[in-house]
Parts: C-alpha cells; sequence; structure tokens
C-alpha cells in the first residue's frame, strides 16, 4: 500500500512539474516578446503600410501584412474546414471499413508531420507549372493543404469520443445514419471540432516556410487573389535579420501581434466550447 502511494505521488509530482514548465516556457515567450517589442509597438504601426525608408527605422507600419494574415488564413481555414468535417465523419466506422479508415488515418498522421517547406516546394512547384506568381490564392491553396491533416485528425478524435450508446438510441427511434450524424454526433463533438479548427489556424497562421515562395511579399494589401501578400512570420523572418535596432525591435512587435492574435482566437473558441458544452453527455 506504501508503495502504491509513493508511486502515486511520484507521478503526480512530475505532471505537476510538467505542467509549470509548459507555464513556464509560456510565459518566457510572452515575456521576451514583450519586453523586447512593446517600445515599438504602436497605433501607426498597426494601421499604417510601410513607407519609404521603412527598412531602415523610418515611419511606416505593418497593417500589409497583419491584414494579409488574417486573409491568408481566413481562406485557407474555410476551405480546409469544407473539406475536413466531411472526411473526420466519413472516417467513422459507420461509414468505412476500420482497415481502411486506420489506412487513411496513418496517411494523415504522415501529412502533419511532413515539413512545411516541402508543402511550400510542392505549391510552387504546381505553380510554376500552371504559369502562376506567388500570389494571396497560392498562399490559401499550400496553407490549405497544409492544415487538413490536423483539422481531419483532431475532428476524427473529437468524433470517436461520442459514446456509442447515444448513437444506438438514435437509431433505436428510427433515424438513419445521415440523420444521426448531423443531430448527435456533431452536436456532441462541437467543442471538439472548435478545438480542432483552432489548433490549425494556430498552425497556420505562424508558418513561414509554406508561403515564401508561393504567397511572396508585398508592402500593399492585396486587392484580388492574383496578388502577392505579405504575412506576419514573413514580416518578423525579414525584419530580425536587418543590421537596424529600430527595424528588430519592429519584428519582435510584429511577433507580439501574431501572438495576440492566435491568443485572442484561442480565448474566443474556448469561450464557444463552453458555450455548446452544455449540450454534451459525458
Amino acid at each position: 500500500m506504501k508503495k502504491r502511494k509513493l508511486e502515486e505521488n511520484i507521478f503526480k509530482g512530475l505532471m505537476i512539474v510538467s505542467l509549470l514548465l509548459v507555464f513556464a516556457a509560456l510565459a518566457g515567450i510572452i515575456l521576451v516578446v514583450a519586453v523586447k517589442g512593446l517600445s515599438s509597438l504602436n497605433l501607426s504601426m498597426i494601421i499604417e503600410t510601410p513607407k519609404g525608408g521603412y527598412y531602415l527605422g523610418k515611419e511606416g507600419g505593418i497593417a500589409n501584412a497583419i491584414v494579409g494574415s488574417l486573409y491568408l488564413m481566413a481562406g485557407a481555414t474555410i476551405s480546409a474546414f469544407i473539406i475536413s468535417l466531411p472526411a473526420a465523419l466519413a472516417l467513422q466506422k459507420e461509414y468505412l471499413s476500420r482497415r481502411f479508415a486506420d489506412f487513411t488515418r496513418l496517411i494523415l498522421d504522415i501529412l502533419w508531420g511532413t515539413p512545411s517547406i516541402v508543402y511550400g516546394a510542392f505549391g510552387f512547384v504546381i505553380m510554376v507549372f500552371l504559369g502562376m506568381r506567388a500570389s494571396l490564392l497560392g498562399g490559401i491553396v499550400v496553407l490549405t493543404l497544409l492544415i487538413i491533416p490536423i483539422m481531419i485528425r483532431a475532428m476524427d478524435e473529437a468524433i470517436r469520443l461520442v459514446p456509442f450508446e447515444l448513437k444506438e438510441m438514435a437509431y433505436a427511434l428510427g433515424t438513419t445514419r445521415a440523420e444521426t450524424t448531423l443531430a448527435v454526433v456533431l452536436k456532441q463533438s462541437l467543442p471538439g471540432i472548435f478545438t480542432a479548427v483552432i489548433l490549425a489556424f494556430g498552425r497556420g497562421i505562424g508558418d513561414a516556410a509554406s508561403i515564401l515562395f508561393t504567397a511572396g511579399y508585398t508592402d500593399e494589401i492585396p486587392t484580388s487573389l492574383l496578388d502577392p501578400v505579405a504575412s506576419l512570420p514573413l514580416a518578423v523572418f525579414f525584419q530580425i535579420g536587418t543590421p537596424v535596432p529600430e527595424v528588430q525591435a519592429r519584428a519582435y512587435a510584429a511577433a507580439l501581434i501574431l501572438l495576440f492574435i492566435v491568443m485572442l482566437i484561442n480565448i474566443i473558441a474556448r469561450l464557444l466550447g463552453w458555450r455548446f458544452a452544455k449540450n454534451i453527455v459525458r
């Protein structure tokens, strides 16, 4: 009995230490970015686009990168969601055999672990073949491909947590598989689906490698899907590599804005998850 109690206390201590390490890492990231970037963060940086001499420390802002990142991720998230939700539902045993579903999950896991630069290179080759230049459309397509495996697998796991007894009760009432999926399964898995969308959004909005050659970079806000587009990760990348201290500080400010956007989206998703959690059967 004492041995079991000792083991329980050891593992409990390890869990607490792990949790504290996660909190410390997050706090450290926020602290470093805030200390280095807050001095350069002002209203003009958020609402203005770069002007002449901006990359030499003169006036201007990164509104082009902020709007560009939102354009890219709005398009990619909506596109990926339209594809991912039906795919995640189709992976359930009511629709596919277990062997084929497991094989599909393996392929998705491989795609999830594929470096984003590979997606960027793939998208670049396709764009060259089609005669396209770097554009907002190219960035959206590549980011969609990047986050689809993440979104499908996360949705799949959320849907698989729905108790099978609920489905059986729905079938006993005479509902079809499609009706059960829409009325029972989706309703029960809504918090998990929101989490899947936010997980994919966070992965995509912070990625630079996949859009470096497919979305390009510009100091202007795009007015067409065929225009090149700036993004916050690339703004951070380009600015932090300059020798001008003022521009380097702006890179940290851009990183702080990016971090704020991700945290805000996560908070909104969590609030929506709590809103729909009251309908969940535990």
